[in-house]
């Protein structure tokens, strides 16, 4: 596979994750709709941490658009890592909330 189909690969494979992660975002919104006042403040604080590495995402795979063919191997290993942190938050994040939403539930 040429650099130009890996670099549009990889770049399809990035928005897709993004997307993913936008619906979640939304879901999150949704929810905090329907919490305490105590718990919207958690899911508030938790969507902006989601928020900022989303505009990260954004900013990387512009980045990785904007390369040449020839260069995007290296633009690629920084948002490899990027990727890595942004899954490790967006995990980190829904299962705090997931814990939340348990605590709620046994509240109610």
């Amino acid at each position: 596979m040429e650099n130009q189909e890996k670099k549009e690969t990889y770049q399809q494979k990035i928005q897709e994750q993004l997307d993913e992660w936008r619906a979640d975002i939304d879901r999150l919104k949704e929810k905090a709709k329907n919490a305490t006042a105590e718990s919207k403040l958690k899911y508030q604080e938790n969507i902006d941490k989601l928020e900022v590495k989303m505009d990260e995402g954004k900013s990387k795979l512009k980045d990785l658009k904007e390369s040449s063919a020839e260069a995007w191997d290296a633009v690629k290993d920084g948002a490899d890592s990027i990727w890595d942190t942004m899954k490790a938050t967006f995990a980190e994040v829904k299962d705090r909330l997931r814990d939340k939403d348990d605590d709620d539930d046994k509240k109610a």
